[in-house]
């Protein structure tokens, strides 16, 4: 099964550890190339396409939450949320301004100007997952990104992700290895032997 992501469409695409979610997350974002297969992006065959040009996508177009957080330690939660909108070149006090914004909707605004190391694995995955959305992606993908949340916060960050595929028109992808927790999104798959199959 080819796997499309429609502007607008939320896919959450579950499987037991060790299935391949995290090579499938790492090439929808650019960050790993495929053995075999093509990508394409907005239409256009980026397959070939040189290292630069994948960063660049990256940057401009993509909302990468690795379940592993990958804050930078020596950043507060504040800087590692700007970060994005930052090497876009968006003036400090716009992306200050929507970087607390973003921290408010998540519970963390609190936190802005603490570190990392002074944060939960629950909050370092909020900080994770607003650093994200933060530059407005076409394209979220998300590497297990609840699964430090309990389920309060998970409902809240669903929905957030529902708003953005909604108003936004952003495809969002979601990996998973809960095989039964209801999402409800646009396409329900599970990843079994290399393959994408519907649930």
């Amino acid at each position: 099964m080819d796997l499309v992501i429609e502007p607008g469409s939320f896919i959450v695409v579950r499987g037991r550890s060790g299935v391949g979610k995290t090579t499938l997350a790492k090439i929808v974002s650019l960050l790993l190339r495929p053995d075999s297969g093509r990508i394409y992006f907005r239409g256009e065959d980026i397959t070939n396409k040189n290292d630069s040009y994948w960063s660049w996508i990256r940057l401009k177009y993509i909302g990468y939450i690795d379940q592993f957080f990958k804050l930078i330690p020596t950043f507060t939660i504040l800087e590692n949320v700007e970060l994005p909108l930052a090497l876009l070149g968006i003036d400090k006090n716009t992306r200050r301004n929507k970087a607390l914004k973003l921290l408010s909707e998540l519970g963390l605004k609190d936190k802005a100007h603490s570190y990392p190391s002074e944060l939960s694995g629950g909050q370092r995955q909020r900080v994770a997952i607003a650093r994200a959305l933060i530059k407005d992606p076409i394209l979220i993908v998300g590497d297990e990104p609840l699964s430090n949340l309990d389920e309060e916060t998970s409902s809240i960050v669903l929905n957030i992700f529902r708003k953005i595929a909604r108003e936004k028109n952003a495809g969002i992808l979601l990996t998973t290895t809960d095989l039964y927790y209801e999402y409800n999104t646009n396409r329900d798959l599970i990843l079994v032997n290399n393959k994408l199959v519907m649930r």
